[in-house]
């Protein structure tokens, strides 16, 4: 698609709360922020092909970061962003550095003890508020000089949760250009030849791993900030089954993939909701069927469809 066309429908976006209405814009700055946390993981299931189950932990701490830094600091907005990021990225280089060597199975194994560990951390330990999390976390406020921005609820905050999302999209679409991103793929699909290429594996998975954590917190930045509370809330399954299903919804490795699975899921349970038990079972079952039936996501499985119904060449 020409620039120009990519650049007027992104300009075009921070106008959907006005033409959609109030009520669409809790759900629009929620999709934005799920659908950066669900690109974190996307860069490690779809380019490494690991499944890691510990992105909630680095979703929580971009959270928990930012909460504790702007009510017991006094941080603004930009010191807790670069804090929840690179607090993100040290528990990455942690974990990767004890779990990378491990492989498919009993890497998501341990990423998901992980996971449980951190959780328990959160209830218990005083430090971070306990089972009551961090409350009064202050308002939004990016502001630079005599520049004000700040966003004191939904409506004020789309812009920057746009922004944000723009920006992890142009992101991942270079990461995937990058000499990083293909050597990931490489190593993924085909080991033996990345080895004998003189590519570092162990070195490239772990870089890949620590560079996903800090995109992840950056959602955790943003949900911090809309709800103004933190707690151990966010360690719970419903956000490592959403960011999943939000990656194979659609189709793995495609660009605007998890931000279109979002979408549906969060889509579904904003207007068209059974209840919050129903809901969830049906984020469970979408999970179960599409990696059951359709590995490939919607696009994989439409694909054959277009095939049969394009018109057969003539001679």
């Amino acid at each position: 698609m020409p620039a120009f066309l990519l650049a007027a429908a992104a300009i075009l976006g921070l106008f959907l709360p006005q033409w959609l209405g109030g009520a669409a814009t809790s759900a629009l700055v929620v999709i934005a922020i799920f659908a950066i946390m669900a690109y974190g993981l996307d860069i490690v299931l779809s380019d490494l092909g690991e499944v890691s189950l510990a992105h909630t932990v680095f979703f929580a701490t971009g959270a928990y970061a930012t909460g504790l830094l702007a009510t017991r600091t006094g941080f603004g907005a930009w010191g807790t962003l670069l804090g929840a990021m690179l607090a993100a990225a040290v528990i990455a280089l942690l974990l990767g550095l004890l779990t990378l060597r491990l492989r498919e199975f009993v890497f998501s194994l341990v990423t998901y003890a992980a996971a449980v560990v951190a959780a328990a951390v959160a209830h218990n330990w005083n430090f971070l508020g306990g089972s009551d999390g961090i409350v009064g976390i202050p308002t939004f406020d990016l502001s630079l000089g005599p520049l004000v921005l700040v966003a004191r609820n939904d409506a004020e905050l789309w812009p920057y949760a746009y922004a944000a999302l723009l920006l992890v999209l142009w992101f991942v679409a270079r990461f995937r250009r990058s000499r990083l991103g293909l050597v990931a793929v490489m190593a993924h699909l085909n080991p033996r030849l990345a080895t004998m290429s003189g590519v570092d594996i162990a070195r490239t998975r772990l870089a890949v791993f620590v560079l996903s954590a800090p995109v992840t917190a950056l959602a955790g930045w943003l949900y911090a900030y809309q709800r103004a509370y933190v707690g151990p809330d966010l360690f719970e399954s419903y956000f490592l089954v959403l960011m999943l299903t939000a990656v194979v919804l659609v189709g793995k490795r495609l660009l605007p993939g998890p931000l279109l699975g979002m979408a549906l899921v969060l889509g579904q349970e904003k207007f068209l909701s059974f209840g919050g038990d129903v809901d969830a079972i049906i984020l469970g079952l979408a999970l179960i069927l599409v990696l059951c039936f359709v590995p490939g996501g919607l696009v994989g499985a439409i694909r054959p469809l277009l095939r049969r119904l394009r018109p057969a060449p003539t001679h």
